[in-house]
């Protein structure tokens, strides 16, 4: 895939995170890709985690057995010394 060149106008709290990024030896476009990279990675990973989520809310098994274990936890929960 070809280069491609993105400009941008660093705000203080990016210019302390891309110091930090090159403190660590890479150089600025190193750190703006690795940047980039692991933003990416977080992002896919909650919003991979917010579609689990809404798959087992709708699932009426899974929903049904979430409210069985609460009851048996609020059940003993009751003895527990307080």
């Amino acid at each position: 895939m070809a280069s491609r060149v993105v400009r941008a106008r660093l705000d203080g709290p990016s210019e302390q995170s891309l110091e930090l990024l090159m403190r660590e030896g890479m150089n600025e476009s190193e750190a703006v890709r690795a940047a980039l990279l692991e933003s990416a990675r977080r992002r896919r990973q909650r919003s991979s985690l917010r579609e689990e989520v809404t798959r087992l809310a709708a699932d009426e098994r899974d929903r049904a057995a979430r409210e069985r274990v609460m009851a048996d936890m609020d059940a003993v929960g009751l003895d527990w010394p307080g």
